[in-house]
């Protein structure tokens, strides 16, 4: 009996509490099929750390936030920031949500021409389409405007649209086109494929650059001076330049109420990190076809199993937090 007793107390003592407890966690997901593969990468995680993993929650991106502070949903693995603070704000702050560690860190973003285009004009800044005739090779529909294949609403990058066109007195000559990203971007894929002159924001990581290779294909736009929405600045980019967009960080946002009962999810938290290179491979095994839930999840498990040395690293540093 002593032994018994002994065995289950030392039993106690060793495994993570969330282990026993089998705590539930409620993944929110943005439905964005690119975000999905680090979704998965953070549930294992947690898996092996001990908690329950629901199936991720689909939700559009400000109802994400929305759901974590309701505590509808545990952690969103695809916090941007800075371009997603607004929704951390109005959901209470850092006293409801809290953001930690870095998914994937220093991604860019920015509006990118046909190489083409730029070559032939000599186009290098967004301010350069304030010249009618300069945006007028970016008609489509023959308003006379530059149509610039832009941001889903709802993402925070068309806030920064929007405040550029503004700031750099474009409104006359450049109207962003709106819609499901997923479901413009190919037409402007297709139109530089047949050599028209093309606008275009997109960023990284995405299979957007991998089909349009800047430098090669597309060429980004710079701006001669940073104009951005309050509290944001933006970091020129070594060999590219000043694109007029702050660095995106992909965090993991969860409830500080979480975080702060939880230590060893919160130290995974703060641990997990993708390479932008494997998160750009996936997107682009996303982009052949590779993209049902199923393929998804077994590339997270892939990736988990291809970097298991920091991967148990990252897992008993977990477990020991206290």
């Amino acid at each position: 009996m002593k032994s018994l007793f002994r065995s289950i107390l030392l039993g106690s003592v060793l495994c993570a509490c969330p282990a026993l407890a089998g705590e539930k966690v409620i993944p929110a997901w943005d439905g964005i099929t690119e975000n999905l593969m680090q979704t998965y990468i953070v549930d294992e995680g947690l898996r092996q750390l001990g908690y329950d993993v629901a199936d991720p929650i689909q939700l559009q991106i400000q109802l994400a936030y929305v759901a974590v502070a309701k505590g509808d949903a545990t952690f969103f693995a695809a916090y941007a920031e800075p371009i997603h603070d607004q929704y951390v704000k109005e959901n209470g702050g850092d006293a409801v949500l809290t953001r930690l560690g870095h998914i994937s860190a220093d991604n860019i973003q920015g509006y990118l021409i046909d190489k083409k285009t730029a070559d032939s004009t000599g186009i290098k800044y967004i301010e350069d389409l304030k010249d009618p005739e300069k945006a007028k090779l970016f008609d489509i529909d023959g308003n006379g405007k530059a149509d610039l294949y832009g941001c889903e609403p709802g993402w925070g990058c068309e806030v920064i649209i929007e405040h550029h066109l503004d700031a750099y007195g474009l409104r006359d000559t450049v109207e962003e086109k709106q819609g499901g990203y997923f479901a413009i971007i190919p037409d402007a894929i297709e139109r530089i494929k047949e050599g028209k002159p093309t606008l275009y924001y997109t960023w990284t990581p995405l299979w957007v650059s991998s089909i349009l290779q800047p430098g090669k294909d597309v060429v980004f736009l710079n701006v001669k001076k940073t104009a951005l929405p309050a509290g944001q600045t933006a970091t020129p980019i070594p060999g590219i330049g000043n694109l007029g967009f702050p660095m995106i960080q992909q965090r993991v946002v969860a409830a500080t109420s979480f975080v702060k009962d939880n230590p060893s999810a919160k130290k995974f938290f703060e641990l997990v990190a993708i390479p932008i290179d494997d998160l750009n491979a996936e997107d682009l095994r996303i982009y052949k076809g590779e993209n049902s839930n199923d393929q998804i999840k077994q590339a997270a498990l892939n990736w988990v199993a291809a970097n298991k040395t920091k991967w148990d690293g990252w897992i008993a540093e977990a477990k020991a937090a206290h």
